[in-house]
């Protein structure tokens, strides 16, 4: 095929390390792929990333670089008979070169155990270097022999930045890109183009090579892609946002405000709003993260638990899969029992240190490791709480100048009413202080 009649996305393709976009955390300089492609030294490897993280470049350049031989193998269309071909192909490959036959696995996840099971033989005995890409958990998808013969990499859906870096070359590249069309794109439309690609590669060029396809040349020769013409040739429309301007903070008060009112469908409303208008999900996440600490605190401790679990669940898989532990997130905390009482001891503690200063530590529980500070008084007096029943004994941790000063005071709300028991409450002869009770 005329290399002009492939789609942009394949054009795109990088062709050296220096040319690779994202995913430095695994390709990066001093990165074990990194070091293996320098040396040569290559082993089995599963990618596992969302569509148009760079799986299947990252195998290409693989094979680059080492100058091994390369065969691709999609798990759609290809099975153990077309695997016997690549085998023996294999085996010619060594007898000329000496070297193994990456082995590119295309969606192997599709493959059954059988299926899998083939590989193996050729993969212990060093004739194939595995490498597999699959959007599925291997954990899951990927037999134990294979995974343990494998390295598992994590690829990540490719940031923003990434992806403006990589349309704004595909504008400018006049080889493999649209740099001889005197294509000019409006700021609006670049982030749409952004925002529909979900941290996609593959969507975003394909996005930019139908909307420069769809819009007419101008009198002078060039074509002005605007924010009309891409909604017009995507069938998408913008949605009225600005990441550093107003907007952006009134909907993400209004998500925060939505979850502390305890109004699920409201939250869910306003998180899909950011969502399909392009806002960061980890930022989205970061706040909810906040908001677990803030707004709920103990009296649901798993609060917290939901919130970064949604944090990481996105990053492992991205979007759009990504997006609905986002949502399972934001109505959990929308649900959850409230209490501001952590954050009203941290506005507490803070003033108290900021006005009393930086008090002494009480010699009774300061460390005593050598000779001298014992002999200074540090540690005498400590109480070991173990000793005593229910491993508590009534004795002062606090300064002298802030004794029973209080900062943190649990709600009855939610586990905060279990939390309020075990605090230490006043005693009914002369008030003094004594434990809660479990």
């Amino acid at each position: 095929m005329n290399t002009s009649q492939k789609p942009l996305a394949d054009r795109m393709r990088p062709e050296r390390l220096d040319d690779l976009i994202g995913q430095d955390h695994i390709i990066g300089p001093g990165t074990v792929l990194f070091k293996a492609l320098q040396s040569g030294r290559l082993f089995s490897v599963l990618f596992w990333g969302p569509p148009g993280s760079g799986k299947t470049t990252l195998a290409r350049l693989m094979a680059q670089y080492s100058q091994n031989p390369f065969q691709s193998f999609s798990a759609v269309t290809s099975g153990v008979r077309e695997l016997r071909e690549v085998v023996s192909e294999a085996k010619k490959a060594h007898a000329l070169t000496g070297k193994p036959t990456i082995l590119f696995v295309d969606e192997i996840h599709r493959f059954n155990k059988a299926q899998q099971d083939a590989f193996l033989p050729y993969v212990e005995t060093g004739l194939l270097i595995l490498v597999g890409a699959t959007t599925q958990n291997p954990s899951f998808e990927v037999i134990p022999p294979l995974l343990s013969r494998a390295r598992v990499m994590v690829l990540r859906p490719l940031k923003r930045d990434d992806l403006r870096k990589i349309l704004e070359r595909a504008l400018t590249d006049e080889e493999a890109g649209l740099g001889r069309d005197a294509i000019e794109v409006a700021p609006d439309a670049l982030e749409h183009l952004i925002n529909l690609s979900s941290g996609d590669a593959r969507v975003a060029l394909t996005s930019l090579e139908i909307t420069a396809n769809y819009v007419p040349e101008s009198q002078g020769g060039k074509k002005i892609i605007d924010l009309k013409s891409v909604e017009e040739a995507l069938s998408r429309k913008a949605l009225p946002y600005d990441k550093d301007g107003e907007e952006h903070y009134n909907l993400i008060s209004a998500f925060h405000k939505s979850l502390r009112g305890s109004d699920a469908q409201a939250a869910l409303y306003w998180l899909y709003r950011m969502l399909m208008a392009g806002e960061d999900p980890l930022f989205i996440c970061r706040r909810m993260i906040r908001f677990a600490s803030e707004d709920i605190g103990l009296a649901d401790p798993h609060a917290l638990q939901v919130a970064l679990a949604a944090f990481e669940a996105w990053e492992r898989v991205g979007p759009p899969e990504g997006d609905l532990a986002l949502a399972e997130a934001a109505t959990y905390l929308a649900l959850a029992p409230k209490s501001n009482a952590l954050y009203v001891a941290e506005i507490a503690v803070r003033g108290e240190i900021e006005s009393s200063g930086a008090q002494p530590v009480p010699l009774h529980i300061r460390n005593a490791p050598t000779k001298l500070m014992k002999e200074l008084g540090y540690a005498r007096g400590y109480l070991y709480p173990h000793n005593y029943p229910g491993a508590w004994v009534k004795q002062e941790y606090l300064p002298e100048k802030i004794r029973g000063k209080s900062f943190y005071k649990p709600t009855d709300r939610g586990f905060e009413r279990e939390v309020a028991k075990r605090m230490p409450r006043p005693r009914k002869d002369g008030g003094k202080e004594d434990q809660g009770t479990e």
